[in-house]
C-alpha cells in the first residue's frame, strides 16, 4: 500500500532533546569574536565568562544574592558537584520519576552511601512532592527529560524548610518559571533549551546553600574538579567567571549568542511562550488522533520541552519495534531527526519543543507523523 506523503516539510527537522536545535537565527559568523587561542584567564576571557553569568542572571531573573557559576561536565557535572559538596549533613529525600532522577538516586545510595529515602513514580506519573520531609535535603528534577513529566509549580516546597532543595533543571531553565525562593541549588546545561554547545554546566546556589558549604565538610574525599570551597570559604572566583578548569571559549561565545537571541524574543517570558506554543501544537494533534497519547498522564504535569508520546493502537504488534520504525521513517525523509524515546523510557517518541524550535516546523512535521504511522501499520 502506497501512502501519500504530505506536501510541506519542516524548514528545520532537528527535534532532538539534547543537544537541541540552535536558535533560528544562528550563524557561525556570529562567533567570530570568540577569543580563540587566548587564555580563559586573560582579561578578554574572564570578561566573556562574566558576561555569560550576568546575562544568565538577567534573563532567568536569578536573585542578586544567588551565586551563578560555570562548571565542567554539563548538567551532570554541575549536579554531581552539588551532591558531593553539600549532601551528608542530614538525610536526603531522593525523588525520581525518570532515568536521570534515578541516576542521582544511584549516586547517593551506592557512591556517597548517606542516609536517604527514595520516592519514585512510573514513567508518565510524578511523585507527590507535598509528602516529602523538607527537613531533609531533597534532590529532584524539575522536568523529566526522558518521561515528559514536569513539576507544575513549586507550591509543595515549604519556605521554612530546614533542608536544602537540589533541583536538576536542565530541560526546564529558559522554558519554565522556576521559583528561586524554593530552590537552593539549581543546575542546567547550555545544550538544552538555548541550543548551546555541550560540556559546560551552570550551578546556581542560594545563600542557604553557600552557608552549608562554608559550615559543613563532607566525610568523603573531594576531587579537585568538585571543590567549591577553600579554607571553609566559598571560592568566589568560580562565580565571576574564574572557572575550575579550561572552558571552550568558542562554546562560551555560542552561549552568549543564544542569550542575546533569547533577549530578542522577549527573554524568559518569550521563551516560555514559544515552548508552550510548540507543545500546544502537539497536544492539538494528539487530541484528534486516537492512536497516540501523551506519556504524561496529568495535563498539568505535561512537559512543554521534552514532549513524550506513546502509541495506543491495538493493531501494533511490537511497540518498541514499531516506535523505532516510525522514528526511522521520519528521519529517512529528513522531516524529524532524533525523536526516538530515551532508551530507558517506554516505547514511543520524544519531540523537543523548546524555544529554539519554530512552531511552524512542529506543525509541518505532524502530518508526516500521521503518514509514518499509517505506513508502518500497513507494513506490519
Amino acid at each position: 500500500m502506497t501512502m501519500t506523503q504530505p506536501g510541506a516539510r519542516p524548514a528545520n527537522p532537528r527535534f532532538s532533546s539534547g543537544p537541541c536545535a540552535k536558535p533560528p537565527t544562528h550563524d557561525l559568523t556570529a562567533l567570530a569574536d570568540a577569543p580563540l587561542g587566548r587564555s580563559h584567564r586573560a582579561a578578554v576571557g574572564k570578561a566573556k565568562l562574566k558576561k555569560a553569568i550576568e546575562d544568565t542572571r538577567e534573563i532567568l531573573g536569578v536573585p542578586d544574592d544567588y551565586r551563578i557559576g560555570i562548571v565542567p561536565a554539563s548538567d551532570t557535572g554541575a549536579y554531581e558537584m552539588a551532591m558531593w559538596s553539600l549532601l551528608g549533613e542530614r538525610p536526603a529525600e531522593m525523588v525520581a520519576w525518570e532515568s536521570f532522577g534515578a541516576g542521582w538516586v544511584t549516586d547517593v545510595a551506592k557512591q556517597l552511601k548517606i542516609d536517604h529515602t527514595v520516592h519514585t513514580a512510573e514513567y508518565g506519573e510524578i511523585v507527590d512532592m507535598a509528602a516529602l520531609n523538607y527537613d531533609n535535603d531533597v534532590c529532584f528534577t524539575w522536568n523529566g527529560t526522558t518521561s515528559g513529566v514536569r513539576m507544575p509549580n513549586g507550591d509543595a516546597i515549604p519556605a521554612d524548610r530546614a533542608g536544602l532543595t537540589l533541583c536538576d533543571a536542565t530541560s526546564a531553565a529558559f522554558a519554565m518559571d522556576l521559583p528561586w525562593d524554593k530552590l537552593d541549588v539549581t543546575t542546567f546545561s547550555w545544550q538544552k533549551v538555548l541550543g548551546g554547545e555541550a560540556a559546560h554546566g551552570m550551578l546556581i546556589l542560594s545563600p542557604r546553600a553557600v552557608e552549608r558549604l562554608e559550615n559543613y565538610t563532607p566525610p568523603w574525599p573531594m576531587p579537585k574538579i568538585f571543590r567549591l570551597t577553600k579554607g571553609r570559604k566559598l571560592i568566589e572566583g568560580i562565580f565571576v567567571g574564574e572557572t575550575i578548569n579550561t572552558p571552550s571559549m568558542l562554546a562560551v561565545e555560542d552561549y552568549l549568542f543564544s542569550l542575546e537571541w533569547a533577549r530578542s524574543v522577549g527573554g524568559l517570558q518569550g521563551l516560555i511562550t514559544r515552548a508552550s506554543a510548540n507543545a500546544a501544537a502537539i497536544s492539538a494533534f494528539v487530541e484528534t488522533h486516537d492512536w497516540i497519547a501523551n506519556l504524561a498522564a496529568d495535563p498539568a504535569t505535561q512537559s512543554t520541552t521534552s514532549v513524550c508520546l506513546k502509541f495506543t493502537d491495538d493493531r501494533i504488534k511490537d511497540g518498541a519495534a514499531f516506535a523505532k520504525a516510525v522514528a526511522k521513517r521520519l528521519a529517512d525523509e529528513d522531516v524529524a531527526l532524533d525523536i526516538s524515546a530515551y532508551r530507558d523510557a517506554p516505547p514511543g517518541l520524544r519531540i523537543w519543543c523548546g524555544g529554539t524550535v519554530e512552531t511552524s516546523d512542529i506543525e509541518a512535521m505532524l502530518p508526516w507523523l500521521d503518514w509514518a504511522f499509517q505506513a508502518e501499520i500497513a507494513a506490519q
